[in-house]
């Protein structure tokens, strides 16, 4: 029994990663910890509890009716420690450190560096750390201090701001209108090349919502990733809409039916109101506030 209060909770954290990856390596991988670790923690979780947590199959390892009862404890007590070390981090006394800062990756490509640099340049003592992801970063567990998206947040209790929105065009680059013109109207568009997503049905919910009627098969070239996305467009592989900020500023690349009824991009700030305050933060978040609300509609 004496185990059982010596009992470290990074090995249930382990032993959570392995039950939710289904193997050592998967798991391993998702922590940034090496596979042998992984293994001793697992094995020492085991040791501690006097039962064994998986068994092996075909695919990896598989929880045992044990593991499995014990694991939303073993999920409570890591959410706790998670929730400790934001405390922890909210009550630091400076403006130096690190801030993790997460956004989409066409925006953390096309927009943000020169921000960044600005942040830098004028809070020196604090470092970046930026996650390009077009996922939902979890703030509640701390994988982010600042998220910069484009939809409201729906993460209960945090701290949010509407910056404002980013207003959307049409273009086409001019290798493309110099082979197949410009369309005379919205109509039109049907007698062109289209770049639109791959899995990802935004699109086609935004062009419906414009009153175009339209399937995936309609768009000709398609991409999920953002960036690749406003590549192929620039290239010249067909029409697409670009954020206007980024899309003005792109060489050989020209707008188009300017009058047709566009979405927008609502931009919004988020952080976990332990951190909000917090003076290396605040800087960050201040400095993003202010950079990015002249780019705005």
């Amino acid at each position: 029994m004496d185990s059982l209060h010596d009992l470290d909770w990074t090995l249930l954290r382990a032993v959570g990663a392995v039950a939710d990856h289904g193997s050592l390596s998967a798991a391993a991988a998702a922590l940034g910890q090496s596979q042998p670790t992984l293994g001793r923690q697992v094995r020492a979780a085991e040791g501690a509890l006097g039962q064994p947590l998986f068994r092996r199959h075909a695919r990896g390892l598989e929880p045992t009716e044990f593991c499995r009862m014990i694991l939303p404890a073993a999920t409570q007590m890591q959410e706790a420690a998670r929730r400790v070390a934001l405390l922890a981090a909210g009550e630091a006394p400076d403006a130096s450190g690190r801030v993790r800062l997460t956004a989409s990756v066409f925006v953390t490509a096309h927009i943000l560096p020169p921000i960044l640099a600005q942040i830098r340049a004028a809070h020196p003592q604090i470092a970046l750390d930026v996650v390009a992801s077009d996922t939902t970063e979890n703030l509640l567990f701390h994988e982010a201090d600042i998220a910069l998206r484009m939809y409201r947040p729906t993460q209960l209790d945090m701290i949010t701001r509407h910056l404002g929105d980013l207003p959307l065009g049409l273009y086409a680059a001019d290798s493309y209108i110099a082979k197949r013109g410009v369309p005379k109207d919205a109509d039109d568009l049907h007698h062109h090349d289209m770049v639109g997503y791959d899995r990802s049905d935004l699109i086609l919910h935004g062009m419906r919502e414009m009153g175009f009627d339209v399937t995936r098969n309609w768009f000709t070239t398609c991409t999920d990733d953002q960036v690749a996305y406003w590549n192929f467009v620039a290239a010249g592989c067909g029409i697409g809409i670009g954020q206007t900020y980024v899309a003005d500023r792109t060489p050989d690349v020209r707008r188009i039916l300017h009058d047709l009824p566009m979405p927008v991009l609502p931009v919004w700030l988020t952080a976990h109101p332990a951190l909000r305050h917090q003076p290396r933060v605040a800087a960050v978040w201040d400095m993003l506030d202010r950079a990015i609300a002249p780019l705005l509609s």
